[in-house]
């Protein structure tokens, strides 16, 4: 809605204002007096830490208390009426729209902050449509969540900026004016992007020379360029057409690795969803390979032991246990395997304490698309 240019004096219309934007105006006067009470509720203990931390340093907020499944959190509902609840709705024994529907119509003067690292569309407009107040994703700095609490408190909605284009337009198609690529011609942008020679990009694809160049050629017509930098700097200006054509392209017009190397690749994550979701960009781009996945700790290294994998993905929260840990567990176990860690909440921290544990390399959940993971398979077994 935005400020309004006028100066309003007295608390009635204060409060008649407020009610108009969405907010409740008694609990938004009030705020000038007491702290705002938040409940937290997010099945990873480390995860909660660190919102805990990024809002601690606020004095007119106060986290009154911390669950981490449904029913831990109707209960505390109950017990301390919170002014918010900032909650991540992929816990355990927790149904999220009809759930945060029940909630919202029991305590519909409390404010609902979703904090999560899914961004499909429909989930989120399913959320708002039962009523939360705001959709923050976690792959965003703690200073926007800081700005996200203090956007819902006044009865504004909040939706993260990523999500915004989404939402609005939620397709994946490449626009129009992007020229359509064949997924040969993806494949030989991306690694010449790489700086990759003809030679290089042949043995990689399984071609010849010959063929890459005539590839090349066409490829060039079509981006309307006229050199090989030409090339690589129009790659680089639209990451989002190797990105997405890549992940959509059919089995058979994948990224090519080499034929005759077997791999398995273990995928150690307590978020099922998400798992199969990078079981899935795995096995396109690398058909052949064995994947395995673990929720645990104790199923990682009962895998590791009994097939020593050659990579290894590693959620640094897994549940109430450390990926950090798991991932020195595993190189003890397994010399050989590289173990790449992910995290949804990216943090100096983390990377110091993994490297430090064997992993090779920490890496932010949204950055794992099929370029990277290309990069990562091909490094892994070669």
């Amino acid at each position: 809605m935005g400020d309004y240019p006028i100066r309003i004096k007295g608390y009635p219309l204060v409060a008649k204002t407020l009610s108009f934007l969405g907010a409740d105006p008694q609990f938004v006067h009030n705020r000038n007096m007491y702290p705002t009470r938040i409940l937290l509720a997010d099945d990873h203990a480390l995860v909660r830490a660190g919102i805990r931390n990024a809002l601690e340093g606020e004095a007119s907020l106060q986290i009154v208390g911390e669950v981490g499944d449904g029913p831990g959190l109707i209960q505390a509902l109950e017990d301390l009426r919170p002014d918010l609840l900032l909650i991540d709705v992929t816990m355990p024994n927790f149904e999220p729209v009809a759930t945060i529907h029940r909630i919202r119509l029991r305590y519909p003067n409390m404010f609902i902050l979703v904090v999560s690292a899914y961004d499909d569309d429909v989930y989120v407009q399913g959320l708002l449509r039962a009523g939360v107040n705001g959709y923050h994703l976690k792959d965003q700095p703690l200073s926007d969540l800081r700005l996200a609490v203090e956007r819902v408190l006044t009865g504004k909605r909040w939706i993260s900026s990523s999500l915004v284009d989404k939402l609005i337009q939620p397709t994946e198609a490449i626009q129009p004016d992007t020229p359509k690529l064949s997924s040969r011609q993806i494949d030989i942008l991306h690694l010449l992007s790489k700086g990759l020679d003809n030679r290089a990009i042949a043995a990689k694809l399984g071609l010849s020379v010959k063929t890459i160049e005539t590839h090349l050629t066409r490829l060039y017509r079509q981006l309307n360029v006229q050199s090989r930098l030409e090339a690589a700097n129009f790659a680089h200006e639209h990451p989002e057409l190797i990105t997405r054509a890549a992940k959509n392209a059919a089995p058979d017009n994948q990224l090519l690795l080499p034929q005759e190397q077997q791999a398995s690749i273990l995928i150690v994550d307590d978020n099922q969803r998400y798992r199969q979701q990078l079981r899935r960009m795995v096995g396109r781009i690398y058909p052949q390979a064995m994947i395995y996945e673990a929720a645990n700790t104790q199923d990682a290294l009962h895998l590791v032991q009994r097939l020593s994998p050659q990579l290894v993905f590693v959620d640094v929260v897994l549940g109430d246990e450390s990926g950090i840990r798991c991932t020195r567990q595993i190189k003890t176990q397994s010399h050989h395997s590289r173990v790449i860690l992910m995290s949804a909440y990216p943090d100096r921290e983390f990377h110091r304490l993994g490297l430090e544990a064997g992993a090779k390399a920490l890496l932010d959940k949204k950055d794992l698309d099929a370029a990277t993971l290309f990069q990562i398979i091909t490094d892994a077994i070669e």
